[in-house]
């Protein structure tokens, strides 16, 4: 499994009310998205930092995602452009369904 860190370094913070509003209105993209597991968004305590922690199946899944235009939207949307890292993820601890995955 591969996931991707995405980062804005906002140009003014945001409330967790305000980043949650954005996340809403932004969320039923990422529904049935092909080789996408899960999205966690996220805002930084000081609201400076927002993005999403992203698993997907393959890298190549990953990558069909953040195209030019994704880009250029999100950085629309956030007034700065995306940060993506890729990060190999060899393990999985499932709390909610008592496993520990490989891969």
């Amino acid at each position: 499994m591969i996931a991707s860190i995405v980062t804005f370094r906002l140009p003014e913070p945001m409330s967790v009310d305000q980043a949650a509003e954005v996340f809403r209105s932004t969320a039923p993209r990422y529904l049935g998205m092909p080789g996408l597991v899960r999205k966690h968004y996220y805002v930084s305590e000081a609201g400076d930092r927002v993005g999403g922690i992203y698993f997907w199946e393959s890298r190549a899944a990953a990558e069909a995602c953040y195209t030019p235009g994704w880009r250029a939207g999100v950085a629309a949307k956030y007034g700065c452009e995306p940060d993506v890292q890729f990060v190999e993820v060899p393990v999985t601890v499932d709390n909610v369904g008592g496993t520990i995955e490989a891969g």
